[in-house]
């Protein structure tokens, strides 16, 4: 897939966002990388051929304090190339995409990975 279409699942799952949701979303920008750099991979303590779909930098909404102010924004960036490595379609493409879009803006709002999984189980 081009690189503008994968942008555009990118697009699509954000608008597909409640809009109650979308009005939550506080100084975080959402960004398309081919892949993550090995640097990024070594500070996350991965090995080469780990796949890495998304990545959330930032201070979460709960860590945020009366000081927060005057800084840049988070930055969450879905990585195109281990996504479409683990999808076999363009529809198995977007519905990752969407999930990774949503798992990442879940740390943005100071949701762990620890409590997605459990909140994953208890879905079912």
């Amino acid at each position: 897939m081009d690189r503008r279409a994968f942008e555009q699942l990118v697009v699509g799952a954000l608008d597909s966002l409640p809009a109650d949701i979308r009005q939550l979303l506080d100084n975080v920008e959402v960004t398309v990388d081919r892949e993550p750099s090995p640097t990024i991979l070594k500070q996350l303590g991965m090995r080469r051929g780990q796949l890495l779909l998304g990545l959330y930098q930032g201070v979460p909404q709960t860590r945020r304090t009366s000081h927060y102010g005057l800084v840049l924004p988070d930055k969450i960036t879905i990585y195109q190339r281990p996504i479409e490595q683990i999808c076999r379609t363009p529809a198995a493409i977007r519905a990752q995409v969407r999930q990774t879009v949503i798992h990442e803006l879940a740390h943005h709002f100071g949701i762990s990975d620890a409590r997605l999984s459990e909140i994953k189980a208890d879905r079912g």
